[in-house]
């Protein structure tokens, strides 16, 4: 899991879910398949951060986008 590869550690087990790090939290509101065609199809996860403050959250932000970037090739 994303975020406690980040540092979080869980905090409830059903919808959100809900994650607690140093200085932020976390929040996976919901998770669903979106289908662009039929064979064509991604998983869609809407997520919500919390920081003491802004440079926390630009750090945050940044390790996240990091640890769920895709390359293709």
């Amino acid at each position: 899991m994303y975020f406690e590869e980040l540092g979080a550690v869980p905090m409830s087990d059903t919808f959100p879910y809900v994650f607690a790090g140093d200085g932020w939290s976390g929040k996976i509101l919901s998770e669903k398949e979106i289908a662009f065609t039929t064979s064509f199809k991604v998983n869609a996860v809407q997520v919500r951060f919390e920081a003491e403050n802004e440079v926390a959250m630009l750090e945050l932000i940044k390790q996240y986008r990091y640890k769920t970037t895709r390359i293709g090739g």
